[in-house]
């Protein structure tokens, strides 16, 4: 994967100008209800608990993720720039391997300064023994999975785009896997609630990346085989399927 292509794929994405209102839309809805939600604290017995209010906002801001990914796959399909795009890079792969790198790679670095804006709205505003610091047990891990959540969610979305080369087939099937399903199947028996827990979730809490019902490790390893799985079947069908 070359620097060339990286750029290309990078000056893509920021040409769109659906891309600068969904970021605006993420920081406004990750940022906002963090401060919203540790002005409303005033008081925690954990640091780790604290944080993990102040990232309430990013259950919501993940779909923008989800919208992003999808348009910045279906895009090119759509508007047939995916031909000339193909033809610069015949190896697909890379061409969906960059995409993927740069829509995964801007997720991670939004993510990671807004989920500090969320510690720092944290220690700022709501009274923990001790303070909220970095060090505090669950807060580091909390921040870290949140933003290793922001990038298995964007690997998922430019998968489902490249799958189905439809925006609306693609945002859809991203927002019920990942917001709509997992919560709703886990009220329906414990068949549902067993299935519920082998989909991708983000689930705000001190172990913030959960599939619903379980532990973070396994919540992490669900979602990034679902991420993982998506994106080798859509590298084998764009190999395989005429542009």
């Amino acid at each position: 994967m070359s620097a060339a292509l990286l750029r290309s794929e990078w000056t893509k994405l920021v040409s769109l100008r659906s891309t600068w209102w969904c970021a605006a839309v993420y920081v406004l809805v990750a940022g906002g209800f963090g401060w919203l939600a540790a002005a409303t604290t005033a008081t925690s017995d954990r640091a780790g608990t604290a944080v993990a209010i102040t990232l309430i906002g990013f259950g919501f801001a993940q779909l923008v993720v989800v919208v992003v990914g999808v348009l910045a796959a279906t895009g090119e399909f759509a508007t047939g720039m995916a031909l000339a795009s193909l033809a610069a890079v015949p190896r697909r792969v890379r061409w969906l391997a960059a995409k993927t790198a740069v829509v995964a790679g801007a997720a991670v670095v939004l993510t990671a300064v807004l989920s500090l804006t969320c510690w720092l709205a944290a220690r700022t505003l709501v009274a923990v023994p001790g303070g909220v610091q970095l060090t505090a047990p669950g807060v580091l891990r909390a921040l870290v999975l949140q933003v290793a959540g922001a990038a298995l969610v964007a690997v998922l979305a430019v998968a489902l785009g490249t799958l189905l080369r439809s925006s609306a087939g693609g945002v859809g099937l991203g927002i019920a896997l990942v917001f709509v399903l997992p919560p709703v199947l886990a009220f329906f028996g414990t068949t549902a609630e067993r299935l519920s827990q082998a989909l991708p979730a983000l689930r705000v809490g001190e172990d913030a990346f959960l599939a619903v019902g379980t532990d973070w490790p396994v919540g992490l390893a669900v979602t990034a085989g679902w991420a993982v799985a998506a994106w080798v079947l859509a590298a084998v069908l764009l190999v395989r399927r005429d542009v």
